[in-house]
Order: structure tokens, then C-alpha cells, then sequence
């Protein structure tokens, strides 16, 4: 005889099996449905490599470069990303070349596996040299910075650009701006000592402007070199006491140059000015900042913002805000940025091919510096162009081209 009880309580417990079963499916779909929804309703970010030195004898300056992509960043996210792509947003990945050119490499290559679809920065030129040389080894393109070697963009590899004027467009802008300085001020200037860090940017200036500055009637009487990084600059203070030169004109990174500006100061060199080409401090508020006297009255022929512009105005604004400082590594980054922006949205795809030849085809004009528009030819953007800055008391004044001048220059400098 069949117990009932039996049969309806066995019937019970594969109920409340069924049910449990169909609870928890239920529970599982729900919790993975929000999932579903966000792949839905939130656009995949665009990945943006930033090849900074942030640790080493660079990291100010990567600190400066990554500040001004990060303010691009934020100002393209908050008005909606990349439309082309749905409103993706911007996603900065930041890679420590750590002021090495083989760490550069293993960043480059360790980014170039988790989806970068371009690279921005390199910031000195030696470290530059093989970040873009391993950017197109993996064919990621490479949008240089500030490095200013002109074998970067000149070894015809694929997909390298550079934003920013190289060696011989600074050299050429750096000779005319001596030259009609020095004409304005009745050529009181006619001797010259270059001093220069030993690298590829400081050598490969020097030996283009020892060339150049006795065609525009300067006789070079010396060129000194130093190691990057030095950090006792007194005996090329004597030394340039001895030589009595009319113009130092000193091509090195921040800390040396900052060093060697105070010795000159305080070995009280006789000149008529210093005129940097790509001066690490000439156009640095650090260096105003903490170095007053030494840097007053200082030239630099550099990358810098255009100040009649009011995008460049607002910027600087926002610089405040975000307590920044104002160097050419923030400007140039934050510009760099908006071109790689401008190239994605055109292209409508974070495919790297596609994003090579939308920058190939720019002609990206929004730009806070005084610059024309950005056209690429074998890499290097046409339209960049350095400006002559001089330091007058606590603000870095353009000074030349006389189109972008916010103030005249003073020179030769007053002696006290």
C-alpha cells in the first residue's frame, strides 16, 4: 500500500527544487543584466598611451606633460567624448620611460598589448629616438611632443608625427629672432659661446647654430659641453667670465640650465644677454620663481602659447585653478591631445590604421599656441612654430614674432 503522505511530500521537495532552480536563475539573470545594459548604454573608452618620463632626473617635466593631457582629457570627456564613436571617452594609461630611452621601449611595448590605439609624449629627444621607433615596430602610432631631433620624423618610419617644430624650424626661428633683436638694439652683440648638454638635443643645436651664427655676422668663440645631469656649473662660470662673450646661448634641461643660469649670475659674467634655444628654465615658472634675479631678463626661443589668443588665455586660467605651472611641456601636451582627439573623431574608429591616416590628413586649428594649421608632411606638422620669450620680472613675455609680441624686448640687459 502506496503511503500518500509520502508521495505528496516527495512531490513537495521536488517543487521547492524546481523553484530554488528557478529562483536562482532568475537571481543570476537579473544581476548579469545591468552588465548588459552598461555595455549597452556606456561607450567603450578610447586608450591613449602617455609615454612620460614621471620618475627620474625628468619627472618635473613629465609631471608638467601628463598635467596638460590630463586637462585635454577632461575637457573632451566633459563635452561628450568622441561623437563618431557614441560618446566614447578618453582613457589616459600612463607609461614611466622613467628619463631612460630603454625603459621608453619596454612601456611602449608593454602598452602596445593592452590596446592603445596612439601614443603622445616622448618629451627629450634621445628618449623619443626609441619610443617611436618601437611604436611603429608595433604599428601604434606616435604623436611626438617637445623632443626636437629631427631624425625622429626623418627616418621615414610609419605612423611617427611630431607636433612641435624640430631642430632646423627652431635653429632658422632662433637666428632671425637674434638677428632682429640685435638690429633693433643698434648690433651692440657680436660674439657668441654655446653652451650645451651632450645629448642629442643639446649637441645636434649646437652644432646647426655654430654653422648658422657666423653667416648672421656672430663669431662663435667657444662651445661647451656637459653631462646631463651636472650639478656643479662652476667652472664654465669662470670659463664664460674669461671668454667675456656678447651672448650665451645655452641649450640644456631644466636642472642644468637652472644651475648654469646661477652661476653666471653669480660669477656676474659680462653680456649683453643670454639667448636660449630650447632653454629648460628660460620659460619655466619654477625657475622664475626660485631664481628671480638670475633669471631676469632671460630670451628663450621655445615652445610657448600664443597670449593674444583667448583659447590660450582660458587656458592659463585653468592652469590656475588646477594649481599647474605654466612650462611649454603642459601647452604642447594639452594641444597634442586635442590633435589625436580631433584625428579619432574623423576617423570614427580607435583602429590604429585608421587613426594614422586621420592625422596624416589634419588640419586641426584649434591651438592655444602660434601655430597655422596642423599639416603632416613625412611626419613633421608644417604648422608649428617656436616663439622668443624673455623673462621680465615675474611674467615670461613674447617678444618675437612682433604678430604675437605681448611685450618689447629689453636688451642688451641693464647693469646694475
Amino acid at each position: 500500500m502506496t503511503d500518500k503522505s509520502k508521495v505528496k511530500s516527495g512531490f513537495r521537495s521536488k517543487r521547492r527544487d524546481v523553484l530554488r532552480a528557478a529562483t536562482a536563475a532568475a537571481v543570476a539573470g537579473i544581476s548579469g543584466f545591468p552588465g548588459i545594459l552598461r555595455a549597452q548604454t556606456q561607450p567603450p573608452t578610447v586608450k591613449i598611451g602617455l609615454i612620460y618620463p614621471m620618475t627620474g632626473m625628468f619627472a618635473y617635466n613629465g609631471g608638467q606633460s601628463n598635467a596638460g593631457a590630463k586637462l585635454a582629457a577632461d575637457e573632451i570627456n566633459g563635452r561628450g567624448g568622441i561623437k563618431s564613436l557614441g560618446g566614447a571617452k578618453i582613457e589616459l594609461v600612463i607609461g614611466d620611460s622613467q628619463s631612460k630611452p630603454e625603459a621608453a621601449v619596454a612601456e611602449v611595448d608593454k602598452l602596445s598589448e593592452q590596446g592603445i590605439s596612439c601614443f603622445l609624449g616622448g618629451y627629450a629627444s634621445g628618449i623619443a629616438l626609441t619610443a617611436t621607433q618601437a611604436a611603429a615596430r608595433h604599428k601604434v602610432p606616435f604623436l611626438s611632443d617637445t623632443a626636437v631631433a629631427d631624425q625622429i620624423t626623418e627616418r621615414g618610419l610609419p605612423g611617427i608625427f611630431r607636433f612641435s617644430p624640430g631642430f632646423r624650424v627652431i635653429t632658422g626661428a632662433a637666428l632671425d629672432a637674434l638677428v632682429s633683436i640685435n638690429d633693433g638694439a643698434g648690433k651692440p652683440a657680436k660674439t657668441v659661446v654655446l653652451v650645451h648638454e651632450d645629448g642629442a638635443f643639446g649637441s645636434g643645436l649646437a652644432k646647426l647654430l655654430a654653422a648658422e651664427l657666423p653667416k648672421r655676422g656672430f663669431e662663435v668663440l667657444e662651445m661647451i659641453a656637459h653631462p646631463t645631469p651636472t650639478r656643479d656649473f662652476t667652472n664654465i662660470g669662470l670659463r664664460l667670465l674669461a671668454a667675456k662673450p656678447d651672448i650665451i646661448i645655452p641649450s640644456s634641461y631644466l636642472n642644468e640650465y637652472t644651475l648654469l643660469a646661477r652661476s653666471i649670475h653669480q660669477h656676474k659674467v659680462p653680456m649683453k644677454g643670454i639667448f636660449s634655444v630650447i632653454g629648460g628654465g628660460a620659460s619655466n615658472f619654477k625657475f622664475i620663481r626660485e631664481y628671480n634675479d638670475a633669471a631676469q631678463y632671460i630670451m628663450d626661443v621655445n615652445h610657448w602659447i600664443d597670449p593674444n589668443k583667448p583659447k590660450a588665455q582660458q587656458f592659463v586660467k585653468a592652469l590656475e585653478q588646477r594649481k599647474v605651472d605654466l612650462t611649454y611641456e603642459v601647452m604642447v601636451n594639452y594641444t597634442g591631445l586635442l590633435l589625436i582627439a580631433d584625428a579619432i573623431e574623423r576617423a570614427g574608429s580607435a583602429d590604429r590604421t585608421k587613426i594614422s591616416a586621420a592625422l596624416e590628413s589634419s588640419t586641426f586649428k584649434d591651438h592655444i599656441m602660434p601655430y597655422g594649421p596642423t599639416k603632416f608632411v613625412n611626419g613633421q606638422n608644417q604648422g608649428a612654430q617656436p616663439a622668443t620669450t624673455q623673462v621680465q620680472k615675474m611674467n615670461v613675455e613674447v617678444i618675437y614674432p612682433l604678430q604675437y609680441a605681448s611685450k618689447k624686448p629689453i636688451f642688451p640687459i641693464p647693469r646694475a
